[in-house]
């Protein structure tokens, strides 16, 4: 709240990001504190272990198909679609390398937090797709 009173801060557009544990911290972070960040960008999580669930906070995530440090099965095949279930916007980019976050991705996650909340969900994003 301090925080808010002292900077212009636009509570529009909030976001919270991370890679590896730093995504998995986000994406937790970020679904406990939804009615405070609009989105959650997360590149490379392993996991998410929200003790409850604010808002709806929109969510980028992207996986390397060769991450061998956090193989990518623990995300696509069960993190997404948990958050779509509960009723979360998901983009979900999957890229043909390891536990990296390459400069394709990165501009992805930018261009999706700019683009805004009035955005129509987004679909998957995966190679050969």
């Amino acid at each position: 709240a301090r925080t808010f009173e002292r900077h212009a801060i636009d509570r529009a557009r909030l976001a919270i990001g991370g890679f590896s544990d730093g995504a998995s911290c986000a994406l937790s972070i970020g679904l406990i504190n939804g009615d405070l960040f609009t989105d959650s960008l997360a590149c490379s999580p392993g996991f998410m272990t929200p003790t409850r669930r604010e808002g709806r906070p929109r969510v980028f995530i992207s996986h390397g198909v060769q991450d061998a440090v956090l193989p990518i099965d623990c995300c696509r095949r069960r993190i997404a679609p948990i958050l779509r279930t509960a009723g979360h916007a998901v983009d979900y980019h999957e890229f043909a390398a390891g536990h990296i976050v390459p400069d394709a991705m990165r501009e992805a996650a930018v261009a999706w937090f700019l683009a805004g909340r009035d955005e129509h969900m987004p679909g998957e994003h995966m190679p050969g797709a």
